[in-house]
């Protein structure tokens, strides 16, 4: 009879914040297995390979570019203190204007600094310079006061005296900033203008999340040398060597519960059952109440919640590789944000009432420019891009009655094909404003609905962002690290971390703290390692991030 398994904790699924927090809790001794149901390990920083005859691409999945990666960011003390942050080279966008907000008759490039991107503000609007001012006044001080709250140097019972106007303003809409200070549309809209990273329409977003995604970006803005698998297979290296293990093609049916405690769980294909007394999951949300664990195990408010909780709305992504080289051209390194109108709210209106974009939103990035000596991204000569819209929830959208968690089936109906195949060019040929001639380059194109989305993460809707970072959504609102049954922790994009590369890994921290006891957070702000570097195999210019989280 074959010995049972036995570990001293399991995470169900393997994006960064499963894999952050398996990491840490080997760190600390916990011999900790992941489970994940795809073929490769990364959730939404995971990237795939395209074969084209005899060239190679390889695409990123949702890491396009990302803060917090200078010498006191808060991604490199996390893979510090589990002895990685040399082993992640992070590559910096252009500092001034790592992103470009087109808008009708106005473009703005964003550069990385507080004091430009003022300086730049008012110099773009100088009928409006006094309010403006203020209103990047109260931005900057409101993500400052943020910052130091999640880092642990201020206090809840501080806030009042140290943060007044984080209290004042951070848990309202950034609407009610603007309209106090009586700014114009159009200057909302450049303030705005990378909200498609979060994906919540203005009047909804907290004061906090905007100013927290500008103050993300104003220490630089940067990607992961290798992409956004490199981050994954990093972290995967660090469990296998800390003593845990990633398997990948490997479901979990359901949580195991007895006595009001989580003991362990079942795996979908062989039906085995794994001991542990920790269980961490990284799945969606919605999906580990009421699927894997089951709503009998919550009291009847948490599920009542969990089944109330909107869903951000999802993206939809184009995939091309060109045949000529961009890099060689000398295009800058920057993100293209187009906007068809400075009505962002009313973009948004339109979205959630289940239309498709009209050229209201697309986000261009240029891979190859990220990372232009990668062997991986694409051939020598040829170019790897990417194009990206918000779309509606509604899966009618795609002729799609059940989405593929449920089994349905969608990928060869012809109706689903055209429509996909309908928004991919219309994007391609928005992204022409940007890179001229960029579709009579194209020599292999593909895309991927909100479907394709649920169909490799389980995401509810389809989404990446997992529940919307809303006023009434965000911080308390949400379900916590720890929660009603005993031993079942949470990490991942819709505990009160929030979404984005940063925050999923530091949900990750946070739930191994709160599955131990140990102060992890202020041991790793510190500059701690936990990991022993010792245990880490040797580098060599042969590692594969992607073989590696196989």
């Amino acid at each position: 009879m074959t010995e049972r398994e036995r570990w001293d904790a399991i995470v169900i699924g393997s994006g960064l914040g499963g894999l952050t927090c398996a990491a840490y809790l080997c760190a600390i001794g916990k011999r900790t297995l992941v489970l994940e149901a795809h073929y490769v390990a990364g959730g939404n920083s995971q990237a795939f390979r395209r074969q084209i005859r005899d060239r190679q691409y390889e695409f990123d999945v949702g890491v396009h570019y990302i803060g917090e990666c200078g010498p006191d960011g808060l991604i490199t003390q996390m893979l510090n203190g589990l002895g990685l942050a040399e082993r992640i080279v992070f590559r910096p966008l252009d500092p001034d204007g790592y992103s470009t907000l087109y808008f009708p008759g106005l473009t703005f490039r964003v550069p990385a600094s507080w004091d430009r991107y003022r300086t730049r503000l008012l110099d773009t609007f100088p009928e409006e310079k006094e309010p403006l001012g203020k209103v990047v006044d109260v931005l900057r001080q409101v993500a400052e006061q943020g910052r130091r709250f999640q880092r642990g140097e201020l206090a809840l019972e501080d806030m009042a005296g140290e943060a007044p106007l984080f209290l004042q303003w951070g848990l309202r809409p950034v609407t009610d900033l603007f309209a106090e200070h009586g700014i114009s549309e159009a200057a909302s809209a450049v303030l705005l203008g990378e909200q498609g990273d979060y994906a919540v329409r203005p009047s909804k977003t907290p004061t906090a999340l905007a100013a927290g995604l500008t103050d993300h970006y104003m220490r630089g803005a940067f990607y992961p040398e290798g992409g956004g698998q490199a981050m994954a297979g990093r972290l995967v290296e660090a469990i296998r060597a800390y003593g845990g293990e990633v398997r990948t093609r490997a479901p979990v049916k359901r949580v195991r519960v007895e006595g009001g405690r989580a003991v362990g769980v079942e795996l979908e294909k062989t039906g085995a059952e794994l001991d542990a007394p920790i269980v961490v999951s990284n799945a969606d949300l919605k999906r580990t109440v009421l699927e894997l664990v089951g709503e009998e195990h919550f009291a009847a408010e948490t599920v009542e919640r969990v089944r109330g909780f909107r869903m951000s709305l999802p993206l939809f992504a184009v995939y091309a590789g060109l045949d000529v080289d961009l890099v060689a051209e000398g295009l800058p390194n920057t993100n293209h944000w187009l906007w068809g109108s400075t009505d962002i709210e009313g973009i948004y209106a339109q979205v959630e009432d289940g239309q498709l974009p009209d050229e209201n939103l697309a986000y261009v990035t240029v891979t190859s420019l990220r990372d232009p000596e990668s062997r991986h991204i694409a051939p020598e000569g040829y170019t790897n891009l990417q194009v990206m819209t918000l779309v509606p929830h509604d899966y009618d959208v795609w002729n799609v009655e059940r989405g593929p968690a449920e089994g349905g089936r969608y990928h060869r109906d012809p109706e689903y094909r055209r429509r996909k195949t309908d928004l991919m060019e219309e994007l391609l040929e928005t992204a022409e404003r940007v890179v001229p001639g960029l579709r009579e380059h194209t020599h292999w194109k593909e895309a991927a609905t909100p479907v394709t989305q649920e169909r490799f993460t389980h995401s509810t809707g389809g989404t990446s962002y997992g529940i919307e970072y809303a006023t009434d959504q965000m911080g308390p609102a949400r379900i916590g690290y720890t929660t009603d049954v005993e031993g079942l922790f949470l990490c991942g994009a819709s505990t009160p971390a929030g979404h984005g590369i940063a925050n999923v890994m530091f949900s990750g921290l946070r739930a191994a703290e709160a599955a131990t006891g140990a102060d992890l957070r202020r041991a790793v702000l510190a500059g701690e390692v936990l990991g022993d570097r010792g245990l880490l195999p040797a580098l060599t210019d042969a590692w594969d991030a992607w073989r590696e989280s196989h």
